[in-house]
């Protein structure tokens, strides 16, 4: 059986851990694209002590508001249209503004004083060049917005936090501050500062301001590039999982799977287990990728290397250093959880553990621990 198995209580401690870090500040707990894969339902019930929640699209602000959020949401990329703009008005969600034709939108329709909607995160492009407003524009947004009654708060986005001596981190850094020091001075005291997303919280606590937005490292992934989740006192939030469904020697000299693209140098003893692409494990990994094989009479587990090309539906793994005495099939595996770790599994797949969390598809049977 395929399984993904959501930890509520781990995402509720890697929560702690941000406030611990971060203590002076809001938390805005970003929830986008399905809960970085782990479910939305499932994610806000461990979010409750989080002042708000960050969405990408008005669809995932909308499913927070129909699950019963009733606090803070903030839509990262702000309004995609002028209907969507009342929309968000409508349902008390709080947007950024990054580009002219949202803030035009702002202007011309404004929330009621009591509205979400009149708090606006303004998007200032340190360095990043994706979106976001030049330190010209971003001020003269703030004057405008300001004098028509909204409630500002600066924000912007790392682009290299993960690599706390990257020379752009400073660079953004002192944009950042100037500006708001400007707005805060010809402006309004009352704006606030929004920085730091996961990397930053970690790697410049100095800097963390108003709000903080938690995004990976909310489900137990490390999000800088020189401590493990293990060493930040992270816990990974889904066990993804599956089972050992039939059992062969490989013969040597014999190849495995599409491509023969594994030979065995000797007669091996390997396992099918019930998993692939189709499930979101990375169909390209290399020669270190391994799962863990449990073993249910004694609960201990076995580093099994993965070999093969990984198909849709089935991978092959080698079984051959597990003891003779434990019963493999129909054993269960552990793709990645606490080992190996999510993060562990990206790196053999070359890519980050973000992509194969959102990845993963809805045909693994979904439960809560």
């Amino acid at each position: 059986m395929r399984t993904i198995t959501i930890k509520p209580k781990a995402i509720t401690h890697n929560l702690n851990q941000v406030k611990k870090l971060a203590p002076q500040s809001k938390v805005l707990a970003m929830v986008k694209s399905n809960a970085y894969g782990h479910g939305v339902a499932a994610v806000l019930p461990a979010l409750t002590q989080a002042d708000g929640i960050g969405v990408a699209t008005f669809t995932e602000a909308l499913e927070a508001r129909q699950l019963g959020w009733n606090k803070t949401i903030g839509l990262v990329e702000g309004a995609f249209t002028a209907d969507e703009w009342q929309q968000a008005i409508e349902q008390d969600v709080s947007c950024v503004i990054h580009h002219v034709p949202q803030l035009t939108w702002a202007l011309d329709n404004v929330p009621p004083a009591d509205s979400a909607t009149r708090v606006v995160w303004l998007k200032y492009n340190t360095g990043m060049n994706r979106l976001g407003f030049n330190a010209e524009g971003v001020i003269n947004a703030a004057r405008q917005l300001k004098e028509t009654g909204y409630q500002l708060i600066l924000t912007t986005h790392f682009a290299n936090a993960d690599d706390h001596d990257h020379p752009l981190n400073a660079m953004q850094i002192q944009r950042f501050t100037d500006v708001l020091a400007i707005l805060q001075s010809t402006i309004s005291p009352t704006i606030k500062g929004s920085l730091c997303n996961s990397a930053g919280i970690v790697n410049f606590s100095e800097h963390h301001y108003d709000w903080v937005r938690p995004g990976i490292i909310l489900y137990g992934s490390s999000p800088v590039i020189d401590k493990t989740a293990q060493e930040l006192d992270l816990q990974s939030a889904m066990d993804f999982s599956a089972q050992i469904i039939a059992l062969q020697t490989v013969s040597a000299n014999d190849g495995i799977g599409y491509g023969s693209r594994w030979i065995a140098q000797q007669d091996t003893k390997t396992a099918l287990v019930s998993v692939g692409y189709g499930d979101g494990y990375p169909r390209v990994v290399n020669d270190d990728a391994y799962v863990s094989v449990i073993d249910d009479t004694s609960n201990h587990s076995y580093p099994c290397a993965v070999i093969g090309r990984v198909a849709m539906d089935m991978i092959v793994i080698d079984v051959s250093k597990v003891p003779a005495e434990v019963p493999l099939l129909n054993s269960k595996v552990i793709l990645w959880g606490s080992a190996p770790h999510v993060d562990e599994v990206a790196a053999h797949a070359g890519t980050i553990s973000y992509e194969l969390l959102c990845r993963v598809t809805m045909r693994p049977k979904r439960l809560q621990a």
